[in-house]
């Protein structure tokens, strides 16, 4: 005997990313906003000045990558059931992309979901972390491993926050920038070679492109199912270096910078990239004091850990690789022996 239910149906997720000064918002419902303690501190009151709401209520976390983790999602959801927050409430996640992520996962799980709305302050959140939906924490087995796939209900982008990010925040955002334009655009590649970031303008339009880009992809592919997990070049490589340095040693964009140039090393192994257009990459990155090199303490050891990566199998490791420079190749079919001919060129003599 079988009972059939029927749940197909259209849901339509989308949502618009504005890139301006912070609009004036009003709620009628409960709202908190979840930042952390460096935010706060800079930016918390130009924010609550913008909004009014039923009631509002603030909850403030540690700050850093070492801090996504349960204890503070635990924080978030006590704080929503002390204030008795309902289904019709909402959060703000006002920060980068830890904030980001936390936030958006702690809507996805309260009450089995509320809305949440994504104002970035990093550029790395703006340009990539606070668009597409994925929120999640880190355990001790890795980065983002549990978490799910949660679309906010719209994305402010404010160019203002950046003016307060310290250097190495912001080349970390630039690392998630050269991800995809290697991966995507060529012409942007190019662009960014001679473009000066330090310019407000075309920093908003650098900003500009790589959010199309993302939003492009994630419309196409929101679940990560086929062309979205392109968007982990230097991730397989990253998350297995920041799981090693337990997220002290690196920010998430300086390990994706190293993650980028060890994909790269392997795709010029595989004559998917010539050495000429690895060493583009490479100097571009270190345009931006981004580190392009990592000592591994243990191959045998690096190498296990990749199988912890969502985007592996038990017996198969996927890893995104450039086609030159605008294209890419996502692939579980490489050999063992390359991928350890790979770190042995990192691994320590």
């Amino acid at each position: 005997m079988q009972v059939h239910i029927p749940l197909k149906k259209v849901v339509d997720n989308s949502y618009d990313i504005t890139i301006d000064t912070l609009p004036k918002m009003n709620f009628d419902t409960k709202v908190a906003v979840v930042t952390n303690q460096t935010v706060s501190k800079l930016h918390l009151d130009y924010l609550l000045s913008k909004i009014s709401a039923k009631e509002l209520h603030v909850i403030t976390l540690q700050d850093g990558e070492e801090y996504k983790n349960q204890v503070s999602i635990d924080a978030i959801l006590e704080s929503l059931f002390e204030n008795r927050f309902n289904r019709k409430s909402m959060l703000i996640a006002f920060g980068g992309g830890v904030i980001g992520d936390m936030t958006g996962y702690a809507a996805s799980i309260f009450q089995r979901g509320i809305d949440f709305i994504q104002i970035p302050t990093t550029l790395l959140s703006q340009v990539d972390a606070s668009v597409g939906g994925k929120t999640g924490m880190n355990n001790k087995y890795g980065k983002n491993l549990v978490g799910a796939f949660h679309q906010p209900k719209a994305v402010y982008i404010d160019p203002y926050f950046l003016t307060t990010l310290p250097q190495r925040e912001f080349s970390a955002g630039v690392a998630e920038i050269v991800k995809m334009a290697v991966t995507f655009n060529k012409e942007f590649f190019t662009f960014l070679e001679s473009a000066d970031l330090n310019n407000p303008k075309v920093l908003q339009e650098v900003i500009k492109q790589a959010v199309q880009t993302k939003a492009s992809v994630v419309a196409e592919d929101e679940k990560e199912k086929g062309i979205r997990a392109a968007l982990n070049y230097g991730h397989t490589f990253g998350h297995v270096i920041e799981n090693e340095t337990q997220y002290k040693k690196f920010l998430h964009g300086e390990a994706v910078a190293i993650g980028m140039v060890m994909a790269n090393e392997m795709a010029v192994k595989m004559n998917l990239m010539s050495e000429k257009e690895a060493l583009r990459v490479k100097s571009l990155l270190e345009k931006y004091n981004l580190p392009v090199s990592y000592v591994i303490e243990d191959v045998r050891k690096f190498y296990e850990t990749f199988f912890l990566d969502k985007k592996s199998s038990d017996s198969a490791i996927t890893f995104v690789l450039p086609l030159g420079i605008g294209d890419f190749v996502i692939t579980d079919k490489i050999d063992n022996g390359t991928i350890m001919c790979v770190l042995n060129k990192f691994g320590k003599n």
